[in-house]
């Protein structure tokens, strides 16, 4: 098993059914290996714009990692702002960008860049495997940052694709579990109790159906207000599912909307 089969088993293992791709010479190797091992289908995309733009889509809906193989940091830069709107959704976005081959850089050929000052303007994790022996640590660790919401960037070199592993063991993605503040529950419990006029704002997965309806009842137990962020990623909507509106986009209007509150609870969004 060479490095390109090791890091499409691991992410296989670890979840990952879709593969959206446009490979250039240093992704060969992860070609092949998307050709011979069964598990996750690669769709071959025009651009990596495409590419990109899939990929959040995918795994915005589906809340499963979504791949892409993107060619350099070029590939990298043309795929770049379908990958800010993957951050903004916290879409889990797995991209394998394939890099020169480690002893080729230093010639300086007419792709090289550098690609990781490019991955930290969208990505919430990024690495450059180091080693072969790392692979397989490398994507495990990476589809475990994708599934906490984010995009990340997995940097391989061309020579560790194609090189042969000694040790083929498969590392285990880790589950990536949030903490729970029990004592600022206690304290909504007691606010929402007790203020006459209050709010809950939502955003992130408590906008899918299970965490609205779980809203509504705090509602109808409480008869606190709902809305929802601005610029939701993904909201269900539908029979059975409870309606909430949007805080208005523009400031003066949001503050008026929230200016008759006198507590505002914020769920999955930011302060």
């Amino acid at each position: 098993m060479n490095g390109a089969e090791l890091i499409i088993r691991t992410a296989h293992a670890a979840g990952v059914e879709l593969c959206f791709a446009n490979p250039g010479t240093t992704e060969m190797p992860l070609v092949e290996a998307l050709d011979t091992i069964p598990g996750i289908r690669a769709i071959l995309c025009l651009s990596e714009g495409v590419c990109t733009g899939a990929a959040d889509g995918y795994g915005r809906i589906s809340g499963k990692p979504a791949m892409t193989v993107l060619h350099l940091g070029p590939g990298l830069a043309n795929g770049i702002s379908n990958l800010h709107n993957a951050r903004r959704g916290h879409s889990p976005v797995l991209n394998i960008i394939g890099e020169h081959a480690t002893w080729h850089r230093p010639s300086d050929p007419p792709l090289n860049m550098n690609i990781e000052s490019l991955a930290a303007t969208v990505c919430g994790w990024q690495r450059t495997s180091k080693s072969v022996t790392d692979l397989s640590s490398d994507t495990a660790d990476a589809v475990t940052a994708s599934l906490r919401g984010q995009v990340v960037c997995l940097i391989v070199p061309h020579d560790l694709q194609w090189t042969d592993c000694a040790d083929e063991t498969i590392s285990k993605t880790m589950t990536p579990v949030e903490s729970v503040d029990e004592h600022a529950i206690g304290n909504a419990v007691k606010l929402l109790r007790s203020v006459p006029k209050s709010v809950i704002l939502l955003g992130g997965q408590t906008l899918q159906k299970r965490g609205l309806q779980a809203a509504a009842r705090i509602r109808s137990a409480t008869g606190c207000d709902l809305f929802c962020e601005t610029l939701p990623a993904h909201m269900e909507r539908g029979r059975g599912i409870p309606a909430v509106d949007r805080l208005p986009y523009f400031p003066e209007q949001a503050v008026a909307a929230l200016s008759a509150y006198e507590a505002v609870f914020l769920a999955e969004t930011p302060e």
